[in-house]
């Protein structure tokens, strides 16, 4: 099955990229998708557990994923 994973500010940055498309076998999770984009250059810079998002409801790396699911990989956000 074929996942959209969308990066954000600094992570799109690392990875010169603002999505990209991950094929995954059935019964994959999000935390699956995450560890095929620790495996790009420039991923070294993803924290160990960045906060996630599938069809824009935070999940878990546990969340199993489906066919055209949109992961988020979210970046710390600071404001003031």
């Amino acid at each position: 099955m074929d996942v959209t994973v969308l990066l954000f500010a600094s992570y799109a940055d690392a990875l010169g990229c603002s999505s990209t498309t991950v094929r995954l076998p059935a019964g994959a999770t999000a935390g699956d998708a995450l560890s095929l984009i620790r495996g790009m250059p420039g991923a070294e810079r993803l924290p160990t557990a960045p906060l996630l998002a599938v069809n824009e409801q935070y999940a878990r790396p546990a969340q199993p994923l489906s066919p055209g699911d949109k992961l988020a990989v979210i970046p710390p956000v600071a404001g003031g």
